[in-house]
């Protein structure tokens, strides 16, 4: 089974083709829009794996953008005890969910 190391938003994946996965967003990038990562650290088929000194010469992982999106909401409460200092934030941090077609 293939499968590759690409380095997208500053994180890490490890990818096979049929994958979905969530990335950090794409802005550009609108559901339907087809999408390449260059930044492929390591890749292999089973048999023999390729490390990239950084990345690996010439692979490029394409995908198909499924979905841009928020992920669930953190809440942040902070408070000091006995000084009546509460404090209370929400964040739903934006992805893109990319379906991995295929690795070359």
């Amino acid at each position: 089974m293939a499968y590759a190391i690409i380095r997208t938003g500053g994180k890490q994946f490890k990818v096979s083709p049929g994958d979905v996965v969530r990335i950090p967003t794409l802005e550009e990038k609108n559901e339907g829009d087809s999408v390449e990562f260059t930044e492929v650290l390591a890749s292999g088929d089973g048999k023999a794996v390729q490390i990239g000194s950084p990345t690996v010469d010439g692979a490029v992982v394409t995908g198909t953008v499924v979905k841009n999106g928020r992920g669930p909401k953190i809440i942040v409460f902070k408070f000091k005890k006995r000084k009546q200092y509460k404090r209370k934030q929400g964040h739903r941090q934006n992805f893109t969910a990319v379906k991995i077609d295929s690795i070359g």
